[in-house]
């Protein structure tokens, strides 16, 4: 064993142990170590046989996720220390897991209103399905000079606290995924004095807070239930997230126990085994972990500023221009045509073409997630794609202005009740997306990424809604949800009518 692992990674020491003792297996999984395909002539999975080597299940000496009393035990005691919390939970389905969690925890009985930020993951929605509850939806700041959306004001959460004092929490996004952000201690305070949680999907921050280069975590501006993607940028295995607990507002057992319910009864050994190392890479290194990667991220910037006019940063402006984005993440870089002529999928497409993969785009932007794993060999490759598309001839059109946010509505929306009843079929019928307008929507359609769903069923057709979705169409957008997915018809309950539910939403969810 490794003596830079040694002493320092506890559930995945367990695990070698384990490889190095050649146990003879009479346990699940079958494939027995990666033995069975090892077994006869040829390997086709040599690569996935290694990793075999180290799945294995709940046996004696490697704990279990469930009731962790050992290795897992010390492991998420260690995580929570390096990360802020006074209890950390390891997730092997990734950010969805703990989203479903936390609201389950909060939101026990059905008809329990939540206050949600508008434009959040589609797992925030599946949650509330799950505990048949309401949400009241809170509109985001946007960012006037991207139109893009981070989190709701101060006063949008006053207001909702104020209208509905019996709301379980507040549940937010940020940093959303273009890495974009604000301050969430006021937001914190304010929650706790009306003695509710803050609850932040912070899925893309796992890294916050480690690096002075860094935005300040959401645990350490005083939220109650984090959920982090160690996966996207750390150093975790895809699928491996944590959850992170702080104060009293939270009632652990009950969240245990909700965990239990969404999370398998035979996690992934080598998913929580990533997130061990993860962090005890980052304990091992400390800000140096960072270093290269922030150095690589900086020269990018840098370089597309100064040589490459053709294309745009979207970037925080002067201290206190814009309250609705004050912060930004160094490692996610938001780039778009300045020349407004090609769309963020063309660009993307392009890229691509480049052998350089962005992590998603829209119809605007392209989002380019660079990490600690990022080498200033990788930006110098992009930038280079970057330089021999901006010597491409093309027509010079007037730059476009461009608003790609959801149509956000209200800024404080009536409850609307979630539930696991099916649609009904003689309730609903496909209509062209031309003439949806005004229309109730019986399906939600999830751009995807980044999962933030444009609407949802019971919701109206506004005229915004409808330009988006025939954006959407033009681009060649995937969207999950929609029954049609080149998105020339949308289903619509049959007999309902914006004027029907003017003052409400439609209860058929």
């Amino acid at each position: 064993m490794s003596d830079s692992v040694k002493q320092g990674a506890p559930l995945y020491e367990a695990l070698l142990r384990y490889k190095e003792a050649k146990l003879a297996s009479f346990h699940v999984p079958g494939h027995k170590d990666g033995q069975a395909y090892r077994v006869g002539s040829g390997n086709p999975a040599m690569e996935l046989a290694q990793v075999m080597e180290i799945d294995v299940t709940e046996i004696t000496g490697t704990d279990d996720l469930h009731h962790p009393e050992g290795v897992i035990k010390e492991a998420q005691q260690r995580a929570a220390s390096l990360f802020g919390a006074e209890e950390t939970y390891f997730l092997v389905g990734g950010s969805t897991a703990g989203n479903l969690a936390l609201i389950l925890s909060v939101c026990t009985a059905p008809g329990d209103v939540l206050l949600v930020q508008r434009n959040v993951h589609k797992s925030v929605i599946h949650g509330l399905m799950l505990a048949q509850a309401q949400a009241v939806f809170l509109a985001p700041q946007l960012h006037g000079a991207s139109g893009l959306a981070t989190i709701p004001s101060v006063e949008t959460v006053r207001e909702a606290l104020r209208r509905y004092p019996g709301a379980k929490g507040l549940l937010v996004t940020h940093p959303n995924y273009y890495g974009m952000g604000a301050s969430l201690a006021e937001l914190a305070e304010l929650c706790h004095a009306h003695g509710v949680p803050l609850l932040v999907d912070e899925a893309h921050g796992a890294h916050y807070g480690l690096h002075p280069a860094l935005p300040v975590s959401a645990l350490a501006q005083g939220a109650d239930g984090v959920v982090q993607s160690t996966h996207k940028m750390l150093a975790a295995l895809t699928m491996g997230a944590m959850l992170h607990v702080k104060g009293r507002l939270l009632d652990r057992g009950l969240l245990r126990q909700r965990l239990a319910m969404v999370q398998s009864s035979s996690p992934s050994y080598p998913i929580m085994a990533s997130l061990d190392l993860s962090r005890h890479l980052l304990e091992q290194q400390g800000h140096a972990a960072f270093s290269e990667g922030l150095s690589a991220a900086d020269w990018l910037r840098q370089a597309i500023r100064s040589d490459l006019p053709r294309f745009g940063i979207v970037q925080t402006g002067a201290s206190g221009e814009d309250a609705a984005y004050t912060t930004q993440d160094p490692f996610k870089l938001v780039l778009y045509d300045a020349a407004g002529f090609w769309s963020g999928y063309e660009l993307q497409a392009k890229l691509e073409a480049a052998n350089c993969i962005p992590e998603m785009s829209d119809e605007r932007y392209v989002v380019l997630a660079l990490s600690l794993g990022t080498t200033r060999e990788d930006t110098e490759r992009l930038y280079h794609a970057l330089q021999s598309m901006a010597g491409e001839s093309f027509t010079m059109g007037p730059v476009s202005t461009w608003n790609i946010e959801n149509d956000l509505g209200d800024r404080v929306s009536n409850p609307v009740l979630f539930t696991l009843q099916p649609r009904s079929q003689e309730e609903i019928e496909a209509v062209v997306v031309d003439n949806s307008l005004g229309r109730i929507a019986a399906e939600m359609i999830i751009p995807y990424p980044p999962g933030i769903p444009l609407f949802y069923p019971g919701e109206a057709i506004s005229e915004k809604a409808l330009r988006r979705l025939q954006g959407l169409r033009q681009s060649g957008a995937k969207c999950q949800g929609a029954a049609d997915s080149q998105l020339n018809t949308i289903l619509v309950y049959k007999h309902l009518h914006k004027e029907q539910t003017e003052g409400g939403n439609t209860d058929e969810k």
